[in-house]
């Protein structure tokens, strides 16, 4: 295997790149088909290329490589034998730690003899070469991969959460069904019903793994940009002063990771203009910047980024433009505010939609899912969340989630804004 080969690898398209990387290997590890997990590709952590050789239709899913990864996290690799596809085939499947989330590849081989330890060691290489560059990809925050990324992440959200509530609801509705007492053969009856809450937890699973290979917490992000900026600044006269969001500020909300990666980028592009492309102040003398003070809050289906200065206030928007500030908003639907005060310092705020904007005129209600739709016509007809519990057969923990996500999404504060929209909106049923 000819390491050349990353070249043409890493210039493909994000599209592309799985496929052509699976050319590269082949010579070396023959394989029919090649999977991934990683969180560095917001938009599409799991990828699929080739065909396993299980039944007719069977598919790669992020279960079998979920279980994977403990053992090929240890030693950076694993191959044996593994449930791919639904048959039990031989496997090679390769971590990488070159980004804080990780990644995984796995190849479906088409042999059982050990892959040679020279070819295993250039495959490592070269998927932790593939995995960097895509890190640096979403944590520079390039715009164009951002766009694409926005508009592929909303139609996969989408999706996923039509089929979590459609299989949810299926489900929901077998298990109330099974739970009744006058059904016969209650051996059988219990049996279903393992089954039945089986597919409910692993639906659930399914769920949480996605949700964590692309979003992040608000304080875990910013904890990250607080250690991506101190060696940055290490050496230097200036005090960084931190405000991390507490539970009010939204400390525990989940930001998508192309928010997350926006945010930590502005906000490093913000603070090196500061230091780096201010002048002195009106008056001639030196005004060196001593302090930098950077705070985030999420709330209002939005997260603002507030980076200020000490300095000599007048740092001037192009030398944001110049780093690309604006543009890495805009790709998002951001805005950017500058506030410069000569000799008082400068105040940056930018602020970044937490999903894609809504159209003027669009209807407010697009962004919920099926079965926040259900809740919010229960809401609207004046139930509480114990009723609308019982006549859509889930738990009250439950509709209290829903809740809270509809009345984020909807963009308001009470359950009555919400049940108004829904009002004028006829997601009534009336």
């Amino acid at each position: 295997m000819d390491l050349t080969a990353a070249v043409d690898v890493i210039r493909a398209p994000l599209g592309d790149l799985l496929p052509r990387l699976s050319a590269a290997l082949f010579d070396a590890i023959p394989h029919r088909a090649v999977a991934e997990l990683s969180g560095n590709c917001p938009h599409s952590p799991f990828k699929t290329h080739g065909h396993p050789s299980g039944d007719p239709g069977a598919a790669i899913t992020t279960t079998e490589l979920a279980a994977l990864s403990p053992a090929a996290r240890a030693e950076g690799s694993w191959q044996g034998r593994a449930r791919i596809g639904g048959a039990d085939v031989p496997v090679l499947a390769l971590y990488s730690d070159a980004t804080a989330r990780g990644a995984l590849l796995v190849l479906v081989r088409t042999e059982e003899a050990p892959v040679p330890a020279v070819a295993l060691a250039t495959a490592r290489v070269l998927w932790d070469l593939v995995t960097a560059h895509r890190d640096r990809m979403a944590t520079e925050a390039v715009p164009g991969v951002l766009a694409q990324s926005r508009a592929a992440a909303a139609a996969r959200a989408t999706a996923i959460a039509e089929l979590v509530d459609a299989h949810g609801a299926a489900l929901s509705a077998l298990l109330g069904v099974l739970r009744r007492r006058d059904l016969d053969d209650p051996t059988a009856r219990a049996r279903a019903v393992d089954l039945a809450v089986s597919a409910l937890a692993e639906l659930r699973a399914r769920t949480d793994r996605d949700q964590a290979l692309v979003e992040e917490p608000a304080g875990d992000a910013f904890a990250r940009l607080a250690e991506s900026l101190r060696p940055e600044l290490r050496g230097l006269t200036v005090r960084l002063d931190l405000g991390p969001p507490g539970t009010e500020e939204g400390a525990d909300r989940p930001l998508p990771a192309d928010v997350a990666n926006t945010a930590r980028a502005v906000v490093r592009a913000v603070v090196h203009a500061m230091l780096d492309e201010q002048g002195p102040g009106q008056d001639g003398a030196p005004h060196p910047v001593r302090r930098v003070h950077i705070g985030w809050k999420v709330g209002g289906g939005e997260l603002r980024a507030t980076v200020r200065d000490d300095g000599p206030g007048v740092l001037r928007r192009t030398a944001l433009d110049a780093r690309r500030v604006g543009e890495r908003l805009a790709a998002l639907g951001g805005r950017l505010d500058v506030d410069a005060v000569p000799e008082w310092g400068t105040t940056v705020t930018a602020t970044v939609l937490l999903g894609p904007p809504r159209m003027a005129g669009e209807d407010p209600l697009y962004a919920l899912g099926a079965r926040e739709l259900e809740v919010l016509e229960q809401l609207a007809r004046g139930r509480r969340n114990r009723q609308i519990a019982q006549q859509l057969h889930i738990s009250e923990s439950t509709v209290k989630f829903h809740v809270a996500n509809i009345l984020e999404k909807l963009g308001v504060t009470s359950r009555g804004e919400a049940a108004a929209l829904a009002h004028a909106w006829g997601a009534t049923g009336s």
